[in-house]
Parts: structure tokens; sequence; C-alpha cells
């Protein structure tokens, strides 16, 4: 027998009312571009939650104009210390990312610098990440940059989002 129950959502964790801005799904498109592929147009969801730890909780898929899976992250923001934001992402293709920020108002980059990327045998020869994330009202953009073994940091995805719920 399955039981159900209701449960009231927690309050936001009062450390994490400097990330409050980030909360909800977001959808809407994006583009991807590097020196080494073609560019690419997406589709994307990014769920950013919280369950009243001082930590949110953050899912993203994206999947191509046909409805395939594209590239899936999941993972964590919390506060770091002295007003820094810790970024912990999980990914697919053998990475694992740490990076650290600081909100500016409605706005946020992470950075993931030499040594904050892990990478399991087979993983992708990245070695950086630097995410821009920037909210107004509904809509959120971003920018991802990345920098591998072969390619200097640069320019690999663009999006448009914005609030659904």
């Amino acid at each position: 027998m399955v039981r159900s129950r209701t449960v009231d959502a927690p309050a936001l964790h009062a450390d994490l009312a400097p990330l409050a801005f980030l909360l909800g799904t977001w959808e809407g498109d994006g583009e991807g571009e590097y020196p080494t592929i073609d560019p690419f147009p997406y589709r994307e969801s990014i769920e950013i939650g919280h369950v009243g730890d001082a930590y949110l909780t953050l899912i993203e898929s994206s999947w191509s104009g046909d409805g395939a899976a594209i590239h899936l992250e999941r993972g964590f923001i919390r506060p770091g210390a002295d007003g820094e934001v810790e970024l912990t992402l999980a990914h697919p293709l053998g990475l694992v990312e740490v990076a650290h920020g600081r909100p500016v108002g409605s706005s946020i980059t992470f950075v993931a610098g030499p040594g904050d990327v892990g990478r399991t045998h087979t993983g992708l020869d990245v070695v950086g990440l630097e995410r821009r994330y920037r909210v107004e009202g509904d809509v959120m953009t971003y920018e991802v940059d990345m920098a591998t073994e072969r390619t200097a940091m640069t320019i690999h995805l663009r999006g448009w989002l914005h609030r659904a719920s």
C-alpha cells in the first residue's frame, strides 16, 4: 500500500536569501558553439529548488529540436565562506564541476578554474568553465565559457529562459 501525505513546502533557509532570485523552473532556448563543433540550437529546462536546508538543488536538461536528449546536469548551490557561493555539478560526460562565485544583485558568475573540474578516465578533457547567470523579472539569461586541454576558454553556450513556475 502506498501512503499519500501532504507536506507543506519548507521555508527558504535564511542563508539562501541572496540566491532566491534563482529559484524556479526556467524553460527556453539556447545556442551552442565551440571551435571544435558546428553551432547548434537547443531547448532547455533548469529547475532550481530547495528543501529548507542551506543549499539549492539544480536540475538541468537540454534537448534538440526533435526532442532527443543532449545534456543533463545535476547539482547543488550553497553558501560558502564570506559571501562566496559554491556550485557543484555532475555531468554525464564523465565530469564533476566545482565552481565558486558571488551574487551581485540578481546575477552571479561561477568560475571553475584549474583543478576544479574532475574527470573519469574517459571523461571529456574540460579543464575550466565559467557560468554567468542574470535574472530580470521572469527572464534568466546565461552564458557558459569552456576550456579544454586543446582549446582556450571561449563561449560555448547561451540561453534565454522564462520562469515557468
